[in-house]
């Protein structure tokens, strides 16, 4: 199988931290392009500390979204450390930073600059709440994003309180709208051989992520609710509990319903008028509910798994973040890998999410300890040894 991946030969520098920004690198890295993940001495990316629990020197949060990365400590509130910058972006292709608006202009680092020294250079900042706006200069956060976009408003049961995704999702999915919109400039760029700035945000990424909800209100102008693990538009489509856990329930048409109603043993629900189509069951929601919630109580998760399987009706065990990672399907799909990293030793991660016939992606990297890759970039931007070590002793690298 060749090496080389659909990216290749792209080179990526990063400039970014936490999760948003590294997330989008990892995954142009995954890809097949050279990532170099520029750092602050000493420190780094503030998730190398977010631990326990570590994998050696490197914690579980660092590792899961820098593979495939080199890294470059490198002072950027110095002059020394921006012209290493400089020469590093002279022959990058695209660059990712999450910088406060403005950072790269005061460096000298401004839209003349790529003009003259980087035409083609695809730039990519991600921010909080974009660059226009009341809040363009205010730092954005995942959890404070979820509660001003509305996420957690429609996020938790009928009569409790707001509640957060259990994962920081409007940073995991502003970093794929910023690989989204890189791979989109890359291609106008094949097209008319100029780069250009790409402006993602968490603000703009959170409303996107209300989906159907915000179309719901801006067509009907109600006020969203919490349904807890239901749904606003389609009944019964909810978590019920079986005899020995929690089995979700996903009945998303009419047919499915006549098939449900029919595999547990009240063929007459089809026919009541209050259930027969599902916006009736959406007014008659509880009490759909109630009498599926009752049936579903009496066997097991795997004997209802089995029987809706077989009446094509979509249906699955709730799990636990161990039995997901351990399942038969994600052991056939090879989505949790094992490592061996020479300062972290073995450790588990998860696996590529993407499959890709003529250039896969492939693991080439392993997450890199800080500024392991120092002399190597230093070196191929043409800084001799000597250079390099006076760097080193002033502290800019």
């Amino acid at each position: 199988m060749t090496t080389e991946g659909a990216l290749t030969g792209l080179r990526v520098i990063d400039l970014s931290r936490v999760l948003a920004g590294p997330l989008c690198t990892q995954t142009l890295g995954d890809l097949g392009a050279e990532v170099i993940k520029v750092e602050r001495p000493g420190e780094g990316d503030d998730t190398r500390n977010w631990g326990p629990p570590y994998a050696g020197p490197l914690s579980a949060y660092f590792v899961g979204v820098n593979r495939n990365k080199r890294s470059l400590t490198l002072d950027l509130s110095r002059d020394e450390g921006r012209v290493v910058l400089d020469r590093l972006m002279r022959g990058g292709d695209v660059l990712v930073d999450n910088f406060k608006q403005g950072t790269l202009d005061r460096w000298g680092f401004d839209d003349k600059w790529f003009e003259a020294n980087a035409p083609g250079m695809i730039r990519c900042s991600i921010t909080g709440y974009g660059s226009s706006g009341p809040k363009a200069a205010t730092p954005g956060y995942d959890f404070i994003l979820q509660a001003e976009t509305g996420l957690m408003a429609i996020t938790g049961e009928v009569d409790g309180t707001p509640m957060k995704l259990g994962v920081a999702i409007v940073d995991i999915c502003t970093g794929m709208q910023a690989a989204i919109a890189i791979l989109a400039a890359l291609e106008a760029r094949r097209r008319t051989g100029k780069g250009q700035r790409c402006d993602v945000n968490l603000h703009d990424t959170g409303l996107h992520i209300l989906a159907n909800v915000a179309a719901n209100h801006l067509v009907s102008g109600e006020e969203p609710g919490r349904y807890g693990n239901g749904h606003p538009n389609i009944v019964p489509y909810r978590t019920h509990g079986a005899a020995d856990g929690d089995l979700a329930l996903a009945v998303g048409n009419d047919r499915q319903f006549q098939a449900l109603a029919g595999v547990v043993g009240h063929p007459e629900w089809a026919e009541d008028p209050r259930f027969a189509t599902n916006p009736e069951r959406v007014r008659h929601r509880e009490v759909v509910d109630q009498m599926v919630g009752e049936v579903i109580a009496a066997k097991t998760r795997a004997e209802w798994v089995a029987i809706f399987d077989g009446a094509g009706i979509p249906s699955g065990s709730i799990n636990r973040v161990s039995e997901a990672l351990t399942s038969p399907q994600t052991v056939a799909r090879d989505m949790v890998l094992e490592m061996e990293h020479p300062a972290a030793g073995t450790f588990r991660t998860l696996g590529l999410p993407i499959e890709m016939s003529a250039t896969p992606p492939s693991v080439r990297l392993l997450p890199p300890t800080l500024g392991s890759d120092n002399d190597a970039v230093l070196g191929e931007l043409g800084f001799s040894a000597e250079e390099i070590a006076g760097l080193r002793a002033a502290g800019v690298v």
